[in-house]
């Protein structure tokens, strides 16, 4: 169902550039509730409630940082932390305006968002080194957290993440998108949306962190018609693609026949990728 690859096609990364999105752009629709995982809390954080999922086993030598996608709470990953957490030390939440987290005014770029989680860590007593773990959005917030704060990453774990520049600025989309965006999705969602851009573009003015080992899962159907819509927010050129495909020369790249959300569809991809680098087996 797998396979892993070190080199991607040209049509391959297209896929990848319009499958990594959908998370993004095909649900125009309001956020349904869900439940709060078994185990979640809320806490008190820069004087607003944040909804928070720890576990810490003394023995780990790393702590596990998930990040949700858009539109996403920390439910997403309940099957791979029931895994994980069994022997190892977990940090999952939901920024704000998801779940139980309340709405901030402070600003939705990736900078100031990887800011808040590296102070929440740090409030909560779990030091470094870290594994991030991210899905599409909060694969690109991972990115960025890793090259912040380098030498406290011990690995990163990118789940059919997005990468700069793949989204279009916000100015940019078509209108019916930004009708849509603006009716449908809520506050937040709407500012983290307009800021992926700009949160690519502080990604690539860091330096590269090919020292630090990463796993790429990208999600490619086999089944027919298995891409989904777009809505005019994608890059899809030649300069861009040759991007994606320079981004982490050195980062294992495997390739999952599943659904975007991987960690829901097929989390054994994820738990695998995960136990992989606490064992120092990805260079």
């Amino acid at each position: 169902m797998t396979k892993a690859s070190s080199k991607l096609s040209r049509k391959r990364i297209v896929q990848l550039l319009l499958l990594s999105v959908i998370s993004v752009t095909i649900s125009m629709t309001a956020c349904k509730s869900t439940p709060p995982l078994v185990g979640a809390v809320t806490e008190t954080f820069q004087a607003r409630q944040l909804e928070t999922f720890t576990v810490v086993r003394p023995s780990s030598k790393a702590v596990l940082v998930f990040e949700n996608g858009a539109r996403e709470t920390i439910n997403k990953w309940e099957k791979v932390i029931q895994e994980v957490s069994t022997d190892s030390t977990v940090f999952a939440y939901n920024r704000p305006g998801y779940g139980r987290s309340d709405k901030t005014d402070a600003p939705r770029d990736g900078k100031t968002i990887v800011a808040e989680l590296h102070q929440a860590l740090q409030e909560r007593g779990l030091k470094p080194p870290y594994i991030l773990v991210g899905h599409s959005m909060g694969g690109l917030y991972m990115q960025l957290f890793a090259k912040t704060y380098p030498s406290e990453v011990q690995g990163v774990v990118l789940v059919d993440s997005l990468y700069p520049r793949i989204i279009k600025p916000a100015k940019d989309f078509p209108l019916l998108t930004k009708v849509g965006k603006n009716l449908f999705l809520h506050s937040m969602l709407q500012n983290e949306i307009d800021q992926i851009y700009p949160t690519g573009e502080q990604v690539l003015a860091l330096p590269d962190i090919d020292q630090i080992p990463m796993i790429r899962l990208f999600n490619v159907p086999k089944s027919a018609g298995a891409i989904g819509v777009d809505f005019g927010v994608v890059n899809n050129d030649p300069e861009t693609i040759q991007l994606v495909r320079g981004m982490y020369p050195k980062a294992k790249q495997v390739i999952v026949d599943s659904d975007h959300a991987i960690q829901t569809a097929n989390p054994e991809y994820v738990v695998a990728a995960i136990r992989e680098m606490q064992k120092g087996q990805v260079h």
